[in-house]
């Protein structure tokens, strides 16, 4: 039992690392309004620009993301005075912040291997 569970966390991601995004997500949802629906609306931003491959940056990311949702609500910051008047380049300096692994490194190095392969190189990975 032990080695298919090793084998399911290797296929799709350490258990953990799901206990704690749902943990966030949990956390994210019971935030009031207007603090839930900006930090929601950024989140979903997130997964499709920030492209994070790396599970343990995704979830430090996510769980300092939630945090600096509670300190505001606790401090009654208004979102605007968070995100400034661009949301989009606060989303992306944000996201500066967490780099780790992405989805497209991997596939520069695809691209990089089809390349050397197509003209008869040895490729580097």
């Amino acid at each position: 039992m032990r080695v298919a569970a090793k084998w399911i966390e290797m296929l799709v991601g350490s258990f953990e690392q799901k206990k704690q995004y749902k943990h966030h997500m949990a956390r994210m949802e019971a935030l009031p309004e207007p603090y839930r629906s900006t930090a929601k609306a950024l989140q979903r931003y997130f997964m499709y620009q920030g492209g994070i491959l790396d599970g343990d940056t995704l979830v430090t990311m996510l769980g300092d993301f939630v945090d600096l949702w509670e300190r505001a609500v606790a401090d009654g910051t208004p979102v605007r005075a968070i995100v400034g008047g661009d949301p989009v380049e606060f989303a992306e300096t944000f996201l500066l912040a967490y780099s780790g692994k992405q989805w497209i490194d991997k596939e520069r190095e695809r691209l990089r291997n089809a390349i050397d392969a197509a003209a008869g190189e040895e490729t580097s990975a």
